[in-house]
């Protein structure tokens, strides 16, 4: 992949799944007082929340091959969250040990 195109997506996603977290704790934080988000805000927390479960399950799968890797499966994981799809290129372009 080009760098020039990795990092706008990585600079992209790390901006678009913060939102989407702050989002989310918004939503939780007006539910426990028994308020709601506006109504213009649903479509965006759905779309927040798909986009949360595919990094999440991106940030496991890298977690998991990390050490194979010799990453930390930690911080690997926490990386591959927030920038999504190119971290774990990045992490299968290394060769395994």
């Amino acid at each position: 992949m080009n760098p020039k195109t990795s990092s706008l997506i990585k600079i992209t996603s790390i901006t678009l799944i913060t939102a989407a977290l702050g989002l989310e704790i918004w939503n939780i934080y007006l539910h426990f007082n028994n308020q709601a988000l506006p109504d213009k805000l649903n479509p965006a927390l759905w779309l927040g929340t798909v986009a949360l479960i595919g990094h999440g399950i991106e940030g496991f799968v890298a977690a998991f091959n990390a050490s194979s890797r010799n990453k930390n499966p930690l911080s690997y994981g926490v990386y591959t969250f927030f920038v999504g799809f190119v971290g774990l290129q990045e992490l299968f372009d290394q060769p395994s040990s």
